[in-house]
């Protein structure tokens, strides 16, 4: 008797220990969550300068062989009709994960700068809140870059469209900062990540190297520079954030660009760092660093 109460107390023990892992391991596994179903263009919004909300110009967007896909097949000039393609969510505090590659040529008559270069901006405004002649949202942009063969080009820097930051520990107001990563072709797909935190810090991780960090992210004063002011961004009702400047930029859409060149967009995944952080509900998670409770399950 004596011995088989023992073997009933591990076996007891054995069970709740495996449970109690099972449960740990539950709560500190990552839940990435696709924002591109592979599909089509569902939860998502198309603004194109020039046109109206989701007016899928000349079939920019594209979606196939589960890519998003940028293209200009049917264009016959490009006429600075910027697009963004925007979540229908924002987001504050999260990682984001995607591949990238660029093909084909960039529209004749587009501008030289946007040759091999696209991104996708964080924090950004909505597609719904875009004015209809306005070529970019104020964000923060994840600029997207490859080389011709000959010249170190990075990829991975920050533009600041209506934004500023600090950059090791200081205010930097200039348009771009640059990163120190290395350099990628055309059709070499790559694989870029964003460690978003609020208004506090982001990171840009290209190939698993971080290439770039930055602090205090911030409305901005201008738009992007002196000549190329809220006005020439088309954006009409200037005051709106011209009231907000210097004011911190703490979550937004995420949302990819078509600047003129032709670029594949896959793998499109967030794990959201906001969520529930009560121990006791059922889906808590242990790498929240921010608390939205209203979420809680038990």
């Amino acid at each position: 008797m004596y011995r088989k109460k023992t073997i009933t107390i591990i076996s007891t023990a054995v069970v709740f220990f495996i449970y109690g892992c099972a449960s740990s391991n539950e709560k500190n596994k990552e839940a990435w969550q696709p924002l591109f179903n592979g599909k089509d263009l569902t939860g998502w919004d198309i603004k194109i300068k020039d046109h109206s909300l989701n007016e899928n110009y000349k079939n920019t967007f594209l979606v196939e062989d589960s890519m998003i896909r940028v293209t200009y097949a049917g264009y016959d000039k490009f006429d600075n009709q910027f697009g963004h393609l925007y979540t229908q969510t924002p987001y504050s505090c999260y990682k984001l994960k995607l591949q990238y590659r660029f093909t084909g040529n960039h529209l004749a008559d587009a501008p030289d700068w946007a040759d091999r270069n696209s991104g996708i901006m964080l924090h950004s405004q909505s597609a719904k809140s875009m004015e209809l002649h306005q070529s970019f949202p104020v964000s923060l942009e994840f600029q997207f870059l490859c080389g011709n063969g000959k010249d170190t080009v990075a990829t991975g820097s920050v533009c600041t469209p209506g934004t500023f930051i600090n950059f090791n520990g200081k205010p930097y107001i200039e348009h771009i900062q640059k990163s120190k990563s290395k350099t990628f072709l055309k059709n070499e797909w790559v694989d870029a990540v964003a460690e978003v935190y609020g208004d506090s810090l982001i990171r840009h991780i290209i190939n698993g190297d971080t290439v770039l960090t930055y602090t205090k992210l911030m409305i901005g004063e201008g738009f992007v520079s002196p000549e190329y002011n809220w006005a020439t961004g088309n954006i009409t009702d200037s005051l709106l954030w011209i009231n907000k400047a210097n004011t911190p930029l703490s979550q937004g859409y995420i949302a990819l660009q078509a600047e003129s060149q032709p670029v594949d967009f896959r793998r499109i995944e967030i794990l959201n760092l906001v969520g529930c952080m009560d121990t006791k509900a059922k889906n808590f998670k242990s790498y929240y660093i921010k608390a939205d409770n209203s979420k809680c399950i038990y």
